[in-house]
């Protein structure tokens, strides 16, 4: 008898997907350690695999309206998006910023 298993990535994503609250936790996490070296390549990698989660760059550039060449571009390691374009983004996928600072906030409180 096998037993099919599913790579840690393959959870993670539909983590992302499906669980709003776990979404939100994993970009409060990025953005928390933001100021640490690499800190800015992690975030923008934990939005990009929000973005494979949630339907791809492809429908991301539709929803946005933003050119999927520049979102490639702009949410890579070593990218360089604008405030505005990661708001854009964040919004499209239905995690507003104010969504994840918050988040953090709420915890620290606790």
């Amino acid at each position: 008898m096998t037993t099919r298993t599913r790579s840690h990535e393959d959870s993670v994503l539909e983590m992302l997907r499906d669980d709003e609250a776990f979404a939100i936790e994993y970009l409060s996490v990025a953005l928390e350690e933001i100021d640490e070296i690499g800190g800015e390549d992690a975030f923008l990698v934990a939005i990009r695999r929000l973005v494979e989660a949630r339907g791809g760059m492809v429908s991301l550039s539709q929803s946005t309206g933003l050119a999927r060449g520049n979102l490639y571009r702009s949410i890579a390691v070593g990218g360089d998006p604008k405030l505005s374009t990661i708001l854009k983004v964040l919004q499209a996928l239905g995690v507003g910023m104010s969504k994840v600072v918050s988040h953090r906030a709420e915890e620290a409180c606790a």
